[in-house]
């Protein structure tokens, strides 16, 4: 399964990993962490100092504005710069996702097409020669033991000899995994669509957009509800669902995340390379490259 969706399009002939489309997730931290940060700052952090205040001489209420005046300045700072600092993160990931040439997997050719980048003609190696591995690095700091994961695909320059990999963070080492199993399950036949890797959770319907957004939510919260009636999950985990998505603004990341999504669409990605246009093009059936003895 492609959990984090660093798959993109997928069709009979080519799988483009390292192209997805913006999700809503990327929104719900831009928009609900400046959010939160407001809301402990301006509400939270009064509520606490007049529970520890209050007394006889001054009554909980008007220790609660006293400190509720002061502290709402310091939300409003504090929540608008983080906003600030968020959404230049999110608009440089943005262009950077425009501009980006993914890794292009021609299962009819047997052949992988990496984009260096730069301007440069992609690079062409045969699938069986391409090497992937997993990685987990392990570390204690002051917060305590830190790991990281990723998963890494190599190949050697069959012109110059030049060996090139590349990474892809991972938050663990089954996810990890479970790209590459998308990826080598799809050049094997055992894939066809996008759905049958990114899906796990069961919140895109027939009809739906290939991606993420307002129809995902409505979806969710059916099986949220679905799952409580049939006594799957209890009250709580449905309260924590409706939490979550109050402090990520509701559907606001969602519609975003569809907006961005239709921008790039109407933008179109980067013009590929002619050559990989040219390449990237299905193939008869008689000219499909079959597996080699080894």
């Amino acid at each position: 399964m492609d959990f984090n969706q660093a798959i993109g399009g997928v069709n009979d002939a080519y799988l483009d990993f390292g192209g997805s489309l913006p999700t809503p997730f990327t929104w719900q931290l831009t928009l609900g962490g400046p959010f939160t940060s407001f809301l402990m700052l301006a509400l939270l952090m009064p509520l606490i100092l007049a529970m520890m205040t209050f007394g006889e001489e001054f009554s909980f209420a008007s220790e609660f504005m006293a400190f509720f005046d002061i502290a709402l300045g310091m939300g409003l700072w504090g929540g608008g710069l983080s906003l600030a600092l968020a959404l230049f993160i999110k608009a440089q990931y943005h262009f950077k996702f425009r501009n980006d040439v993914p890794t292009r997997f021609h299962r009819q050719r047997r052949e992988v097409a990496f984009a260096p980048g730069g301007g440069k003609p992609p690079i062409i190696v045969p699938w069986e020669s391409v090497a992937a591995w997993v990685t987990q690095a392990q570390g204690a700091t002051q917060y305590g033991v830190q790991r990281q994961y990723g998963l890494g695909l190599g190949f050697i320059d069959p012109e110059t000899g030049q060996q090139h990999f590349l990474e892809l963070p991972q938050p663990g080492l089954p996810l990890a995994m479970g790209l590459w199993e998308s990826v080598r399950a799809y050049m094997e036949y055992e894939v066809h669509t996008r759905e049958e890797i990114q899906d796990p959770n069961g919140l895109q319907r027939p009809g739906d957009p290939p991606y993420e957004g307002v129809h995902t939510f409505h979806n969710a919260r059916r099986r949220l509800h679905r799952r409580h009636r049939d006594g799957e999950i209890g009250l709580f985990k449905v309260s924590m669902w409706y939490l979550w998505h109050i402090l990520v603004l509701w559907t606001l990341p969602f519609h975003l995340a569809e907006w961005e999504i239709r921008a790039i669409q109407k933008a179109e990605r980067k013009t590929l390379p002619a050559s990989l246009e040219e390449w990237s093009q299905p193939l008869p059936r008689e000219q499909w490259a079959q597996p080699s003895e080894a």
